[in-house]
């Protein structure tokens, strides 16, 4: 039984996507300065468009579902909004600095919630048009159509990882050390950028993995969901469920190379 209405749900979808329009109107982002500001952290920056995208979604949002709370990239975040009651769990636009280098490889992503547990998520790409989104227990799919992930083996698999670059200091020689076990166990590494799209791409079995030492929730909220629903799994470094309160190392991937890329990242 769905919680929400399935129009809800449709309303919510046409909002991720009227945003993505926002994203593909944006023009050399880079030469305009006065759209970026820097925040704490190594080659940490928001743009004009985040904020706009981000503010889109939550007053749409705030409409469809009045009751909800939000915790999102760009603003001030309370994690006891995340443990009870509705909460969307937003990055306006995963993969800033791609977007603002015009790399076409940025995503919305969005989670639903509830008492803690997402119950739907989203995250769309607007370059390509593709709608990735889950419910729980009902399955994952791509612009309507079912996805499931891979089953490969790790000698056979690509996998992708994220570098940890507003923590550059703190997580830069554990990250590419465990890329590099990685690398030499697999048959390919990839860094696209966007750990939403990496994410999105396991669910759908384009690649087999992915793994970073440290994301914040709104990055990898709606990939958790999403990728669960598609067959997959979704853990810690440590072999543990995620929350979605608090920063957290993922490793999302099939569930022929789970243990093995574990034990790789351990070793």
């Amino acid at each position: 039984m769905e919680v929400f209405a399935r129009e809800q749900y449709d309303k919510l979808e046409q909002l991720v996507k009227s945003c993505g329009n926002i994203m593909l109107s944006a023009l050399s982002v880079e030469s305009n300065s006065e759209s970026i500001k820097s925040k704490i952290g190594d080659a940490n920056f928001v743009t004009k468009y985040d904020e706009e995208v981000q503010q889109k979604l939550i007053d749409g949002i705030s409409r469809i579902f009045p009751d909800a709370h939000f915790f999102a990239e760009e603003k001030e975040n309370f994690e006891a909004d995340t443990k009870k009651g509705l909460c969307f769990v937003i990055d306006p636009i995963d993969g800033t600095t791609n977007f603002i280098h015009s790399l076409g490889a940025s995503a919305i992503s969005v989670a639903l919630l509830i008492d803690g547990n997402v119950e739907f998520a989203l995250i769309y790409d607007p370059y390509r048009n593709e709608l990735f989104k889950a419910y729980k227990g009902k399955g994952a799919f791509l612009n309507g159509n079912s996805i499931s992930v891979s089953v490969r083996d790790l000698e056979l698999s690509v996998v992708a990882f994220g570098t940890t670059p507003y923590r550059k200091n703190d997580f830069a020689d554990k990250g590419f050390s465990i890329a590099q076990n990685v690398f030499l166990n697999c048959a390919d590494i990839r860094r696209s950028g966007s750990a939403a799209l990496d994410m999105a791409y396991v669910a759908c079995g384009r690649i087999d993995a992915f793994f970073e030492c440290i994301l914040s929730p709104w990055d990898y909220a709606a990939g958790a969901l999403i990728i669960k629903e598609a067959g997959g799994l979704t853990t810690d470094f440590s072999g543990n469920d995620v929350g979605f309160s608090v920063p957290s190392s993922v490793l999302y991937s099939n569930k022929k190379v789970h243990d093995k890329l574990l034990a790789l990242i351990n070793k």
